[in-house]
């Protein structure tokens, strides 16, 4: 090969490594960035450059199992990112989230992913709202109503939760945050209605329903235990919540490496020897069609998955 070819190729290789993720100006399209003003627009091409570079860095790494892309994401700081998406309000914050809980003679016998029936209802966009823990405890009062009535596609509203449980005794804060088993409480007191009753808008917005024909009679803790949270998910999706800091550019693999903080709630649909696998509300263009897979190699309780872990009962 002469000179001439090697160097042909170098250049090749670095336009395919440049090229590897869209342009600012390609992104911006795709994903309707429309800076305020020149200022805004500089801005947010230094966001979208640090969060490329981050991406790449990701990508590059042997030792990361999952890859990464630019997404709707692409445009906001980390710290952007956690105050507007993240939004569990955990009532017990003394307790430490374990990243890791190794379990002997790991096996689990029978592999589920319940997000191939319907029992687990279409993946749902939060919006620029912390709502996350009420699509959390919607998912799984869905997925109650399919397995304990039989009725499929319920899409109860997550818009009621926010605009309405928040005085005590339930203390959620709408867009700013809220927690799972207290909207959970709300459902067992005054019922949920529907998605088409009561249609998210990602605000606060005002409560114009109180209450619902569709009742809970409890919710029930699973064991803080990595066994026993894969034993649950066999009968029946899981609210969950976990330390989503790090999620912001995934695309696909196995998510191994999270911070510890219960910070996002989502919904626990499947689990095998080496993985579970979580349905999230951040759109069908975010993750893998809005799913995601985290390690469960020797009962890894990655991101926390294991530590805070409900269900309501009919």
């Amino acid at each position: 090969m002469n000179t001439l070819s090697i160097l042909l190729l170098i250049a090749l290789a670095a336009v395919s490594v440049a090229q590897d993720q869209p342009t600012y100006e390609d992104a911006a399209a795709q994903y309707g960035i429309k800076p305020l003003n020149a200022g805004h627009d500089l801005y947010l091409r230094i966001v979208y450059k640090m969060n490329v570079k981050r991406i790449r860095a990701n990508n590059a790494n042997p030792k990361m199992g999952h890859k990464e892309e630019v997404n709707m994401f692409a445009f906001w700081t980390e710290d952007e990112f956690f105050k507007t998406m993240l939004g569990t309000k955990d009532p017990d914050r003394s307790k430490s989230v374990p990243t890791v809980s190794l379990v002997v003679g790991w096996n689990i016998l029978t592999s589920v992913d319940w997000s191939t029936t319907a029992v687990v209802t279409p993946v749902k966009n939060q919006g620029g709202c912390g709502s996350c823990w009420a699509f959390s405890a919607v998912a799984a009062l869905d997925s109650l109503n399919s397995l304990a009535y039989n009725v499929n596609g319920s899409n109860f509203s997550e818009q009621q939760l926010v605009s309405c449980a928040k005085a005590s005794p339930y203390i959620n804060y709408g867009c700013s945050g809220g927690w799972m088993n207290n909207a959970f409480n709300y459902v067992i007191a005054l019922g949920i209605t529907t998605e088409n009753a009561f249609p998210y808008t990602a605000t606060n917005g005002t409560c114009t329903i109180s209450g619902g024909a569709f009742k809970i009679s409890s919710y029930t803790k699973v064991t803080a235990t990595c066994d026993a949270v894969a034993t649950a998910v066999q009968y029946r999706p899981l609210s969950v919540a976990v330390d989503a800091s790090k999620w912001s550019g995934y695309k696909s693999g196995t998510f191994k490496y999270c911070n510890t903080s219960r910070n996002h709630g989502v919904l626990l649909v499947g689990v095998t020897n080496s993985t579970w696998k979580i349905k999230n509300s951040w759109g069908i263009y975010w993750g893998q069609l809005g799913y995601m897979t985290l390690s469960a190699v020797n009962g890894n309780s990655t991101c926390g998955i294991c530590g805070v872990v409900s269900y309501p009962n009919k």
